[in-house]
């Protein structure tokens, strides 16, 4: 079964992180920019902040799901029906992909490249 991640989206990951530090008693295992966004990887969270624009493609994501390989996770995603919004793009962890899943729900899948896979670990 693939990790996943509660997606938050804060108004400042700055403010946001020390509560999360608290909460989960974790220091972030990731923290990158992209596409405009600050994202931290903390405890089971991802946090993701930025500018409305910015957040605008992610904010109908349901939930992101590490996978170990994105390419199993397309093939079964497709097998049942599901279909490819956005990628397989590259991005700092590594590759991910949005997919919008039989029923409705939409999932972000990411593949972590080693030295995220390292990081989260």
């Amino acid at each position: 079964m693939p990790a996943r991640r509660v997606r938050v989206i804060p108004a400042s990951l700055a403010v946001a992180l020390p509560a999360f530090v608290r909460l989960t008693g974790e220091q972030p295992r990731l923290r990158f920019s992209h596409r405009g966004l600050e994202l931290a990887a903390i405890g089971g969270f991802l946090l993701l902040a930025g500018t409305a624009e910015a957040l605008a493609p992610f904010r109908a994501t349901h939930a992101t799901a590490i996978v170990e390989s994105l390419d199993e996770a397309l093939a079964i995603t497709e097998e049942h029906g599901g279909a490819i919004l956005d990628g397989p793009d590259e991005v700092p962890t590594g590759r991910n992909v949005t997919v919008r899943l039989p029923g409705g729900a939409i999932v972000e899948y990411v593949e972590f490249h080693e030295e995220a896979r390292s990081a989260r670990a």
